[in-house]
């Protein structure tokens, strides 16, 4: 990698994600666009899109893909330079001038594409949470190693110094003592439905938007924005809010190489009615909308994921207590702070001694100068292995017990076989 473009990504990562929508600083201009890596976006609605600008905004946007035609060409026509447009994300791939690839698609296509990028050379930022299925998140994690491309997930809530990175390290310097209990609260999904069938629109290829996914009559509320409230495509709150929450908690208790012995649905209430762990209406959203889920932890610790308090994390010890949000951290030990800071380095040593630049800055910085970003995909596969426990076990309605060094559920073959699922002909990922 030249000097120029390592001078160059130095420079755009220490502004972090406040860059402009197009490059118009004088650094950016002076600097030979041969020189900066070449960016294709996949997935550019919402969050998608979000992380497309971010990341076109420190290298050269090649080529975007998009299966709904209408927000694929409507990004891309905003983007500087002459970046090409495609329907199918297989012909950005074959650009042999991407460096990068972001992914910003609906849950159900993220492994798929991820694991296609790597295998074509590319390094990879994609949205959370990674995968539909707990199988998904050990194939990842095998092409991870195998291609050894920089993949940062998007928890951004991992750099989040002031809050987030600062409540784990107190939990961390045992100033809360042994912690026994942590709670995950990441809210109720909605219900809704029936919903209406109908044709869908004339800029979007439905079929190839429902991926590996049963193929089924397009219901406008089923993709977008929504499609997180269908099992069929996402985990509802559990893997939304889930994967950023379970994730912090699970940091906390360090714990982001392990997971839970045991996983108990203590109360879950769904929009429809399931059998054998399934919804058996289709016109309705069917992820929970109330629930309270207990996993146990070697050395007796407890999380709690629930929707019913204060949307955020609370970290319980023997000696004291923190709670921690997007908007807040309190907690006596936070307080004490202020006359007894954190040790020099705590933070540092969270964020693996990079520089703190950001959540899409450190994967760059982590592209150029080497390392392991922040949030990389082995610890997020294995807090996300929790958050999809804790679906199958709502589903079903029993507490299931799981193997975290063999990563399979034990004594139970119903929810063992949960752990995969069948996928569309054409569109099965492949390893």
């Amino acid at each position: 990698m030249s000097t120029t473009r390592r001078s160059f990504l130095k420079t755009t990562a220490a502004v972090g994600v406040a860059t402009p929508y197009l490059w118009t600083s004088a650094t950016a201009k002076a600097d030979s666009a041969n020189e900066r890596l070449g960016i294709g976006c996949v997935g550019v609605g919402g969050r998608g899109g979000g992380i497309g600008r971010d990341a076109c905004n420190r290298g050269n946007a090649i080529a975007v893909a998009d299966v709904d035609r209408g927000k694929g060409e409507g990004f891309t026509s905003r983007l500087a330079g002459t970046p090409k447009f495609y329907k199918d994300y297989r012909d950005l791939l074959d650009h042999k001038d991407i460096d990068v690839v972001t992914i910003g698609t609906p849950d159900h296509w993220h492994t798929k594409i991820a694991i296609e990028a790597m295998q074509a050379g590319k390094h990879v930022y994609c949205e959370k949470p990674l995968t539909l299925t707990i199988e998904e998140g050990q194939q990842i994690c095998k092409v991870a190693k195998e291609t050894g491309k920089v993949f940062q997930v998007g928890t951004q809530q991992r750099s989040s110094e002031r809050l987030f990175l600062t409540a784990v390290a107190i939990a961390h310097s045992g100033r809360l003592g042994k912690i026994h209990k942590v709670q995950a609260a990441i809210g109720g999904g909605p219900g809704g439905g029936p919903f209406k069938k109908t044709d869908p629109p004339a800029e979007l290829d439905w079929d190839m938007w429902q991926g590996q996914t049963p193929a089924v009559d397009y219901i406008r509320e089923r993709c977008h924005g929504n499609f997180r409230w269908w099992y069929e495509y996402s985990g509802g709150k559990l893997t939304d809010w889930g994967a950023h929450h379970v994730d912090i908690a699970q940091w906390a208790i360090q714990a982001l190489d392990t997971g839970p012995l045991s996983i108990e649905p203590v109360m879950a209430v769904h929009p429809v009615p399931f059998e054998d762990g399934y919804p058996t209406q289709d016109d309705r959203y069917n992820t929970a909308t109330k629930f309270l889920i207990r996993c146990k932890f070697a050395g007796d610790v407890t999380l709690d994921i629930r929707n019913d308090t204060d949307n955020g994390i609370l970290i319980e010890g023997d000696k004291g207590r923190v709670f921690v949000n997007r908007g807040k951290l309190t907690g006596k030990p936070v307080e004490e702070l202020k006359d007894n800071p954190l040790p020099e380095g705590a933070i540092d040593k969270l964020y693996k001694g990079k520089a703190r630049t950001g959540h899409m800055g450190n994967f760059f910085d982590c592209i150029v100068n080497g390392g392991e970003p922040v949030s990389d995909v082995f610890s997020h596969h294995r807090i996300l292995t929790t958050c999809h426990l804790a679906g199958i076990a709502i589903r079903l309605g029993r507490t299931l017990k799981w193997h975290p060094a063999k990563e399979e559920i034990v004594g139970d073959d119903q929810a063992k076989a949960m752990q995969r699922r069948e996928q569309r002909k054409g569109y099965e990922i492949k390893v």
